[in-house]
């Protein structure tokens, strides 16, 4: 009997889903040609865009609904054959280059803005002047200045200036509060009485008004609490130095001129002076930015912690302000007044001097530098032990560490931050209560003072050297 043949089995191809026409590479570099032919097009075509995209620019937003408007009833009367919408639209069209016209122009001026003095105690009156010079040929029409001032701005409705005649404009810095003020650029303003369309163009830079916080005449620091005269004593033992330590045998290589010879010849030996080594003063000092140490600082602490969020702060990374205006910490004031006349005290002493707030630091700074290094000091959520050893490792050297804090800082991280300098260093922490006495007390390995304000600084300082 013949075997049967079984039917032949067909392979059906199955698609992998790859292009079997064009090679990718082809794709690609035709795209990338187009993008090119797009490009070169474009920046050929700027001599005509870019004076439309310009004027665009100088719309405000109720010129641009007026616009949107214009469009909306034309659409409308051709729609539905509206008579009245179309002349309404004409006549938006019609308001809107009439205003553009009114903004174009040249003003030939020359504007000089200044603040005298540049830096200023807060308090301090701060003024300013404004000088316009015409340098055209031609009269110029009544001209309005604008100077940014803070987060506020100064506007000025010039007269008609005469050619190659000049202006000035006097204004008042408000220095009721401690920073920095930029102020600038002063600029002109061209448009229409309607405020449709607004040129503006750029005269001057930006610069800089210190208010530097408030300071008090502090007795030296060779006496008192922080009395540091000649820099401490380190366990450090070397052959040249000032503190006198023992003696012992001469060794080969030892300097000669450091034999003791009236203990050698009582010994029968050669005896050698050996010392302690010391270190020159240097005093550093360590603000607590964080609203949340101070008794006042718990809204803009609760504004702080909400922008920058929990999550960061319990990190200890050290967060920037945000955007918005936070209430003022007076006491974060008080406790940058302390530090500014505590640094300042320092240097008028010859000593060098250290100041870390947040992310902000200035190393052996002069007192200008210091001031303005505190005028920029903001509110900031700190780990303070972190912020204590970024001060340590710029100040190897340091004898003495002031800490400026509230009373809302928990003792742990006291100790936790003055433990950064080491235990040879002498450590004072200021707590900055309005609502408590003024003292001073030991504990911890910490010599805590308290201050209610700013004048109590010097009386308790002085105060310093008899307390226990």
């Amino acid at each position: 009997m013949p075997t049967p043949r079984l039917p032949r089995v067909r392979r059906l191809a199955i698609p992998t889903g790859k292009p079997t026409g064009m090679p990718r590479g082809s794709v690609r570099a035709r795209l990338a040609a187009a993008r090119g032919w797009v490009r070169q097009e474009w920046q050929r075509a700027e001599p005509l865009w870019r004076p439309v995209a310009r004027g665009l620019g100088w719309v405000s937003p109720l010129g641009y609904t007026v616009l949107g408007l214009g469009v909306l009833a034309w659409w409308a009367g051709a729609r539905w054959g509206w008579t009245e919408l179309t002349m309404l639209a004409g006549a938006a069209f019609v308001l809107l280059g009439a205003c553009l016209v009114l903004a174009l122009g040249r003003t030939r001026v020359e504007i000089v803005a200044e603040v005298d003095p540049a830096r200023v105690t807060v308090g301090d009156p701060a003024t300013g002047r404004v000088t316009v010079t015409n340098v055209g040929r031609t009269p110029v029409l009544p001209l309005l200045v604008e100077l940014p001032v803070g987060v506020s701005a100064a506007r000025f409705v010039l007269p008609p200036i005469g050619a190659g005649a000049e202006h000035e404009e006097l204004f008042v810095v408000p220095t009721h509060r401690r920073g920095v003020i930029p102020v600038g650029p002063a600029r002109t303003v061209a448009g229409d009485p309607l405020g449709l369309v607004r040129r503006s163009v750029d005269w001057t830079e930006v610069t800089e008004l210190f208010v530097h916080p408030r300071t008090v005449a502090l007795e030296s620091l060779g006496a008192g609490l922080l009395r540091d005269l000649e820099g401490s004593v380190s366990e450090d033992q070397s052959l040249s130095d000032l503190a006198f330590h023992a003696l012992r045998e001469y060794q080969p290589g030892d300097d000669r001129r450091y034999i003791h010879w009236r203990s050698s010849a009582k010994a029968g030996r050669l005896l050698v002076r050996q010392f302690l080594d010391t270190r020159r003063s240097h005093v550093t000092i360590v603000v607590d930015p964080d609203p949340a140490s101070y008794r006042d600082g718990d809204e803009g602490s609760s504004a702080l912690r909400e922008a920058t969020g929990a999550r960061e702060a319990t990190l200890g990374r050290t967060l920037p302000i945000p955007g918005q205006a936070l209430p003022e910490v007076r006491d974060l004031e008080t406790a940058v007044s302390i530090a500014a006349s505590i640094a300042l005290r320092a240097q008028r002493d010859e000593q060098d001097s250290t100041v870390v707030c947040g992310r902000h630091t200035v190393v052996r700074g002069t007192p200008v530098r210091t001031l303005d290094l505190l005028a920029r000091v903001e509110p900031e959520v700190v780990a303070l032990p972190a912020t204590a050893a970024t001060a340590a490792a710029l100040a190897p050297d340091t004898s003495v560490v002031v800490l400026v804090t509230g009373p809302h800082r928990e003792f742990v991280d006291l100790q936790r931050a003055t433990a950064q300098f080491g235990s040879e260093v002498r450590a004072v922490v200021v707590v900055v209560d309005p609502l408590a006495e003024r003292g001073i007390r030991h504990g911890g390995g910490l010599t805590l003072l308290t201050v209610d304000a700013l004048r109590s600084l010097r009386v308790a300082l002085a105060a310093g050297v008899s307390a226990p």
